[in-house]
């Protein structure tokens, strides 16, 4: 292969490896926001089971309050029965005490719906904790990771970044600036040609063109997207065993 086609082919997949470290590189940051998101929602999860808890708790306090206060107008009431005058005042007095009855009756039942109601709840809670638990352990776990393979990539990206510049170093001027600029155009630089065709841009090669390029012996740019030609020998087919 002439030289400097190979070193223009060298330099190219170092570019192409250099960028492929550099997009994951580059994507990390979102899949450190996408564990922390998720972990967020598991968190989400365990707070509105808890805050339903608070809640069911809360009513509980309230409803024997509530309870309460019906229980000491009951003692009030049956407290103030024994003094009433007329039997029009009794039977008043008895309506009032069967209202609170009922009162009672009604918070007792609210009463025992919302312990039953906390008893899940708290079940509830249990296991979203449980869950968030293995959730916190599952984020440090991959986080660490990422950030392993974060460290790693950066070392790639490094050692690719003084590879390129040492290889492109060894490309004569002419060269690196029509690399360049056809980089910038296209992406990539240089492409291979096979089956007599640009494999960048799919172009049909003239059979001329592609016999001379095959021979690798000079700079051929592929008159469709401007790319450098270069053709890779097939590795040797082996023959069948008898």
């Amino acid at each position: 292969m002439n030289p400097d086609l190979e070193r223009l082919v060298g330099l190219q997949r170092v570019e192409t490896a250099l960028r492929r470290v550099e997009t994951e590189l580059a994507e990390i940051p979102s899949l450190r926001s996408g564990l922390d998101a998720r972990l967020a929602g598991e968190r989400a999860v365990l707070d509105t089971s808890r805050a339903s808890l608070a809640d069911s708790q809360k009513s509980r306090r309230q409803l024997e309050a509530q309870l309460q206060d019906y229980e000491a107008k009951r003692s009030r009431y049956k407290g103030q029965l024994m003094e009433v005058k007329t039997n029009k005042e009794y039977t008043a007095m008895l309506h009032e005490i069967e209202g609170v009855e009922r009162e009672i009756r009604s918070r007792e039942d609210q009463v025992l719906a919302e312990m039953e109601r906390a008893e899940n709840l708290g079940t509830e809670v249990k296991r979203e904790e449980e869950a968030f638990k293995a959730a916190e352990e599952r984020h440090r776990s991959e986080t660490r990771v990422l950030e392993e393979r974060g460290r790693s990539l950066q070392e790639q990206a490094g050692r690719l970044s003084r590879e390129r510049d040492a290889t492109a170093s060894t490309v004569p001027e002419d060269l690196l600036a029509l690399f360049q600029r056809v980089a910038r155009l296209r992406g990539a630089a240089v492409a291979e040609a096979r089956d007599g065709m640009c494999q960048a841009c799919h172009l049909k090669l003239r059979l001329q063109m592609y016999a001379e390029l095959k021979r690798n012996e000079a700079i051929v740019q592929c008159p469709g997207c401007n790319r450098v030609l270069f053709y890779e020998t097939p590795p040797p087919v082996a023959s069948p065993q008898p």
